[in-house]
């Protein structure tokens, strides 16, 4: 997903300061700033049982740790595949571990691992208490989470990388989560899931957006790279004006209480005039951080929304 803010230990602070030092360089590691991302989806997904009956609210803390543990995987993931093959070796953005020595390849590849273990034991509880068919689903995620910049052909670097995110976290996670709360998929969970997916997205095409003259440099083809710079600051306000305009919809597929996420327009402007406005390099680190509340405000004010109208 998304990088962070520049608050992350660097490289040159944290070599050799001891155990507290070395939970940081790893909470720092598991970027928890992208968190959201994962969090808004599960949020989206769980609130369109409210008022239904049968629901077995249980399995949201569940899907929260499947859909966290997942993202988490990814990050790390996406810091060991990144970082053997060298395309982080000159960045903008956030440290990475591996770039940067501040662990080895192994660990940080391990520590990916043990975060899909963490999702796929919570999984397979979801899945024995509703369907099996989740396995399917659980591991086209965790493929799809390695080979995003893993593997000899990571799909990431062919431009693909938004789609990964729209699927698995926009409409999976949402649409999943309604499933195993209530064992249906309402027309009204999918467009939710399109409104976390977009939201998503224009996290990881801001980032993108940023990286584009390192990305270019070393072969990365990122769809911003493919679509230039000009077309990709225009890609991110579509993503970001499409996740409001679905709000709208979702108005009107049962949820009229929806609409209060309409607020979070406010949030989303500076970020938009900002890219907009050719801002480059660091200038883009600060819309991150503002997507990231658009994000947030936006799922969590569609989310109460809902619950109170429902």
């Amino acid at each position: 997903m998304s990088d962070e803010s520049t608050s992350e230990p660097s490289a040159t602070t944290t070599r050799g300061g001891g155990a507290d030092v070395g939970a940081r360089i790893w909470v720092a590691g598991a970027r928890p700033r992208t968190l959201p991302a994962a969090v808004v989806p599960v949020a989206l997904g769980a609130v369109v049982a409210v008022g239904e009956s049968g629901a077995r609210w249980w399995t949201v803390a569940l899907a929260l740790v499947v859909s966290l543990a997942l993202q988490v995987g990814v990050n790390y993931a996406n810091d060991y595949s990144d970082g053997v093959r060298g395309t982080d070796e000159v960045r903008v953005g956030p440290v990475r571990l591996v770039a940067s020595g501040l662990a080895s390849p192994g660990a940080v590849k391990r520590a990916a691992f043990a975060a899909f273990g963490v999702a796929a034991m919570a999984g397979l509880v979801l899945a024995a208490s509703t369907s099996w068919w989740l396995l399917v689903v659980g591991v086209a995620s965790m493929l799809a989470g390695w080979f995003y910049t893993g593997g000899s052909h990571p799909y990431g670097y062919l431009g693909l990388g938004e789609v990964f995110v729209f699927v698995f976290f926009g409409l999976v996670a949402t649409v999943g989560t309604t499933f195993v709360v209530l064992e249906r998929l309402p027309a009204l969970s999918w467009v939710l899931g399109c409104v976390a997916g977009c939201l998503a997205c224009a996290l990881l095409v801001v980032n993108n957006l940023r990286d584009i003259p390192t990305d270019r440099e070393v072969g990365k083809r990122t769809l911003a790279v493919r679509l230039g710079d000009r077309r990709t600051r225009w890609f991110y306000t579509a993503l970001v004006a499409a996740a409001f305009a679905l709000v709208v919809v979702a108005s009107f597929v049962g949820a009229w209480g929806a609409v209060l996420g309409l607020a979070a327009i406010v949030l989303a402007v500076p970020p938009v005039r900002i890219v907009l406005g050719g801002a480059v390099g660091r200038e883009l680190i600060a819309v991150l951080g503002g997507t990231g509340k658009v994000q947030l405000a936006a799922g969590a004010l569609v989310t109460v929304g809902i619950a109170l109208t429902a």
